[in-house]
């Protein structure tokens, strides 16, 4: 299978990179930059801007599926706009290049809690208000797309650096929360999420989070 990650440098990118060789898939790592995309068998680096969705198709033509881990970037005066942007042009490439499946990592923010979503809770942080609320966005936007076979992960609330375990537990529009409150996932075993929702097809047309 050849499946193309955009954002392939970021934070969650080299991990997907990484279990995408590991089961032994053909792997484009796409990114603004690709000098730190890892030189590896399997591997092959295109440079695109997801404001150009003609340039993005051409690069995600011939794929089986796409894996959008696409971010405007936490510091961004603009990110609101730009990762809504960009998210809906990634989407548009994707339909214009013929590829039907689509996996895109959005935040928890949406997610769920006695019926109100975190990012409209009292105690979230405002610093990551504009790409909460963005992915939030998005995720409206994404389900009313009817012709891709989509999924939208949304993380645990704490993501982090950490371990391959691929021990985790699946939820759906509330976070997933371990014996001791905590909703915890590193992003090496978002990862294995991502490729087993690849091969398994369990969340298409839908939402799914995890957590320890």
């Amino acid at each position: 299978m050849k499946v193309a990650v955009i954002g392939a440098t970021g934070f969650v990118g080299p991990q997907l990179v990484k279990e995408g060789l590991l089961r032994g898939y053909e792997i484009t790592a796409i990114a603004r930059n690709t000098d730190k995309v890892e030189k590896a068998a399997g591997v092959t680096a295109v440079a695109a801007d997801v404001n150009d969705v003609d340039a993005l198709a051409a690069a995600l033509s011939g794929h089986d599926a796409v894996i959008n881990s696409f971010n405007a970037g936490w510091t961004n005066p603009n990110l609101y706009d730009d990762f809504l942007n960009g998210s809906k042009n990634i989407q548009a490439a994707v339909k214009k290049a013929g590829v039907k499946r689509f996996i895109t990592i959005g935040g928890a923010g949406s997610l769920f809690i006695d019926g109100k979503q975190l990012v409209d809770g009292p105690h979230f942080p405002k610093e990551y208000y504009p790409g909460a609320s963005a992915a939030r966005d998005y995720l409206t936007y994404l389900r009313t797309e009817t012709e891709l076979d989509w999924t939208f992960l949304s993380p645990a609330i704490n993501l982090h650096p950490g371990e391959r375990t691929a021990q985790f537990r699946l939820g759906t529009e509330s976070p997933v929360f371990d014996a001791e409150g905590k909703s915890e996932i590193s992003t090496a075993d978002l990862a294995v999420a991502i490729f087993n929702e690849l091969e398994n097809n369990q969340h298409v047309k839908a939402r799914f989070t995890l957590g320890y």
